[in-house]
């Protein structure tokens, strides 16, 4: 696994980015990347819910989730960029969703909110960039509800040989220049989804060469 940029280093890069991040990301992962967000979507939301989407960005993710919420669906987009989050208020804005979603600067190291706060909390593509992503994923389990579902997408490798070969290939090259990467590299989150406490529902794997992702679905137990 590649060594994760610092902290401060993956904050300038998305403050740089924001303007364009959308249609970057877009471009860059051949539309997988949305794929990703879609698959999350329809298998966790519900009409009501109250949504996290954590390392939210420009909030692409939570607002498609609040649009499933229905007129009765809250959303929290968490992000440390704060130039990320005013591209998600102006989006917000257009659509006129701005009562219904709160923007929220913050880390997913430390997440904002008590334990067992929301229904769903969403991640797509915010664990790839951090130095341990595991404890992200302790977070995001700590402020869902019991019962509530954890959608995560991230990048990862493929299953074949000659696919893994060219996928790592092309991660090198692109990691030459960190605002290409975006400073997201490919985990490994098995151990962490296995823990106790949460039922797995979905773990799917997307992409093609260069790229990869995992889509997971995981159910908080009623304690």
């Amino acid at each position: 696994m590649i060594k994760a940029l610092d902290k401060e280093h993956i904050k300038q890069i998305y403050n740089q980015t924001s303007s364009y991040y959308d249609w970057f990301h877009r471009v860059g992962t051949f539309n997988l990347d949305n794929r990703g967000r879609k698959f999350l979507v329809k298998h966790t939301v519900k009409n009501g819910d109250y949504i996290l989407d954590a390392g939210g960005g420009t909030g692409t993710t939570g607002l498609l989730a609040l649009e499933k919420s229905g007129l009765n669906g809250k959303l929290v987009v968490l992000d440390a960029s704060k130039k990320m989050l005013k591209k998600a208020e102006f989006k917000a804005a257009s659509k006129k969703y701005t009562e219904r979603v709160t923007t929220q600067i913050g880390d997913m190291y430390e997440i904002p909110y008590p334990d067992n706060s929301f229904d769903v909390v969403l991640s797509t593509y915010s664990t790839c960039p951090l130095e341990n992503p595991a404890h992200a994923v302790q977070e995001m389990k700590r402020v869902l509800k019991p019962n509530g579902l954890l959608g995560i997408a991230h990048s990862t490798e493929p299953n074949g040989k000659i696919a893994r070969y060219l996928t790592n290939l092309a991660e090198k090259l692109i990691w030459k220049f960190p605002r290409l990467s975006l400073g997201c590299r490919k985990i490994d989150l098995s151990n962490e989804i296995q823990k106790p406490g949460f039922t797995m529902i979905e773990n799917k794997l997307i992409g093609l060469v260069p790229w990869y992702f995992r889509l997971i679905i995981l159910k908080k137990i009623q304690q």
